[in-house]
């Protein structure tokens, strides 16, 4: 009988260590996606940064580095039809480019980033000098979709909202 109690209480402590094992690794990968997540966030947000500085500084190989390589995006502008591929975008970058008296600033308010996939919304002030005998300015929020290709993000959507511009009435 005594052996038999030794078994049982022998048994309950391989359990209770085996499961102690399947927690401490549970918190051990619950810490290492967390890891995983602030890389891939900041990675996210630097892409991001490296598309919104393209677009500041009027450079569109910088701007083509910055999207996808299968060709897809989507550009929605109030206003506007949507613009549907990555030479599409470029080409209206290129129009826009053009004029080199506008500025645009910008700051990321957010963004939400998976494994393969994230959004984030910037807030952007655009400015003219002179449009039509005035200054101009339009500050807008931005929804950005950034897709990972090959480990690397890419924009795949830019969906701008006019939030407050010049000839507003309030």
């Amino acid at each position: 009988m005594k052996t038999f109690s030794y078994l049982i209480l022998l048994g309950l402590m391989i359990s209770f260590l085996s499961c102690k094992k399947t927690e401490d690794q549970s918190i051990l990968s619950a810490a290492n996606d967390a890891s995983d997540i602030i890389l891939e966030t900041q990675r996210f947000n630097e892409r991001l940064k490296s598309h919104l500085d393209a677009v500041s500084n009027k450079d569109l190989i910088a701007l083509k580095k910055t999207m996808s390589p299968e060709g897809n995006m989507q550009l929605l502008l109030t206003g506007s039809e949507i613009i549907s591929s990555v030479d599409s975008f470029i080409r209206f970058h290129e129009e826009w480019f053009q004029d080199t008296s506008w500025t645009f600033d910008t700051k990321i308010l957010n963004s939400d980033v998976g494994r393969d996939m994230g959004l984030a919304t910037v807030e952007t002030i655009y400015k003219e000098p002179d449009r039509g005998g005035k200054p101009y300015f339009n500050r807008m929020k931005i929804s950005y979709v950034l897709k990972k290709y090959n480990d690397e993000w890419c924009v795949i959507s830019d969906h701008a909202t006019s939030i407050e511009k010049t000839g507003d009435k309030k």
